[in-house]
Order: C-alpha cells, then structure tokens, then sequence
C-alpha cells in the first residue's frame, strides 16, 4: 500500500460552538487544533477564517494571522491549505483574487464554484496557471461525477497546467443527518473515468472513518475533521479534531498503511507543478 496523506479540516464554514464546543474558530483556537491533530498524525490544515460575528470571510490578513498562528503552535512542517469556499457569498473573481493576494501554500477551490459556467473558464485556466508558475498548490473539489466528468473535459481541451491536478471527491452534501457512505466513492472511481493519483476523499457523519479508510485502501488520500464530520465510528461525539485523525491514522497502522508527515507530503505535492 502507498503513503497516505491525512489532512485535518478543524472547522469549515458553516459550524459554530453552538455545534461543539472545541469548534475552533480564532486564529490561535484553530492553531492549537491544528497542532494536536499534528501530533496525531496530520500533514496538511485545511483552514478556514471567520469574522466578527463568527461567519465565514474570504479575508487576506485573516489567513496571514491564522497562518501565522500556526506555524507558531504546529511548526514549519505542516502544509496549510487555505480555501476558497463560496458559501454563496463569493464569486470567481473574490476567490481568484484571494489566491493571487495571500500567495499561500496550497487553496482548495471548488470547480462548480471558481468556473460555474464556460465564460469562467479562461480564467479559472489563468488562475491554475498563475498557481503553477508561483508554486502554490491547487486541490480541485468535485462534488459529484458530474464535476468529475467537466474536470477531465478541460483537461481534454488543454485548460488545466497540470499534468495531475489534486482533486477531493466529496461523498454527501452540507445538510442536517447527512451520513456518507463507503459506496458513494464509486461513483467518482467507475469505469470510464480518468484514474488519479493524487486525489482525497472527505465524508459527513459517523461513517467518516469507513469512508476515508476505503479511500486510502484505494489509494486516495484522507481529509477528516469537524468541517464535516462531530462524530467518532462508535456514534459518539468527539472530543475534539485530534480524536478524528487519531482514530483513523490508528487504523491505518493496523492496516499497515503508512501515513506521510507534512514534508513528504509537501515532496508529493511539488510533482504535481510542471
């Protein structure tokens, strides 16, 4: 079996304390999270900022502070992937704009979102090839095999500067009681498709650890975290993001699956610019 990668998504969106109380949402809240889930065996963040009033911004000097905070509490090695999650706030050139701004590390950007139509296209393709030329590492998140099947389209038409871009297969949806399955997987791996080898899976609910688990036995990836998921396999809550990992970065041990740290993980990343 190959290395996998765990990456941590301590907070998302959408969530608050009202949800669970170690829900992080300051710079130095998410940047203690962070560095547990590092010792429990995460190479990579996958962060989002909040304002104010708690609610989800696309801010630069909001990720410089978290960023910061971060490498304070977690050290150099930890790769931290920003995000560029809409949440129906946001549109291509905001997210665009974050990117080129903040110059992070890696940013996780949404196909349906960054390109909804084809006029977006050309830009969506400037952008990609603007992060390539800077280094800075893109992950391509694709809901349903719908996004999956356009992905590889402009792949097909010369629109993506890489020769294997990351991608996140998303199993289920941000709505109450949604609970992922391992099966959902197969409609992003069937027959037919192009087979990656740089993707990750992410699931919602208590099934979180199943579904991860047959993503990495398939050789994906894993992203797990309060983002999607509150709950540990046995349906209790957990008590924190550390929990998560360590639950599946144990099973992983038992399974005789090496999990990457950060630098190794960032040494795979690098293959992927041109």
């Amino acid at each position: 079996m190959k290395p996998v990668s765990i990456t941590v998504a301590p907070n998302g969106a959408r969530r608050t304390k009202s949800d669970h109380p170690a829900l992080p949402v300051t710079a130095d809240e998410v940047a203690r999270a962070v560095a547990a889930c590092r010792e429990k065996g995460a190479a990579m963040a996958h962060v989002h900022v909040r304002g104010r009033n708690g609610e989800h911004i696309l801010d630069v000097e909001a990720y410089r502070d978290v960023t910061s905070a971060i490498r304070r509490e977690a050290g150099p090695d930890i790769v931290i992937q920003i995000t560029t999650e809409a949440v129906g706030r946001y549109g291509p050139a905001q997210q665009a704009e974050l990117i080129r701004s903040l110059k992070p590390q890696a940013a996780s950007i949404a196909l349906r979102e960054i390109a909804p139509g084809p006029s977006e296209e050309d830009s969506f393709a400037e952008l990609l090839s603007w992060m390539n030329t800077e280094r800075v590492s893109p992950q391509i998140i694709l809901y349903d095999r719908q996004d999956a099947a356009r992905l590889e389209a402009l792949e097909t038409a010369g629109k993506i500067p890489f020769d294997e871009i990351p991608v996140l297969y998303v199993l289920g949806r941000y709505t109450a009681g949604q609970v992922s399955r391992p099966i959902d997987l197969l409609a992003f791996l069937e027959a037919g498709r192009a087979r990656r080898s740089r993707w990750s899976v992410c699931a919602f609910g208590m099934n979180e650890a199943a579904c991860v688990t047959t993503g990495a036995l398939l050789g994906g990836h894993i992203r797990v975290g309060f983002e999607n998921n509150l709950w540990l396999p046995d349906g209790s809550i957990a008590g924190d993001n550390a929990a998560l990992v360590s639950t599946v970065a144990e099973g992983l041990s038992r399974l005789n699956i090496h999990v990457m740290d950060g630098p190794t993980l960032w040494e795979e990343l690098c293959k992927a610019f041109c």
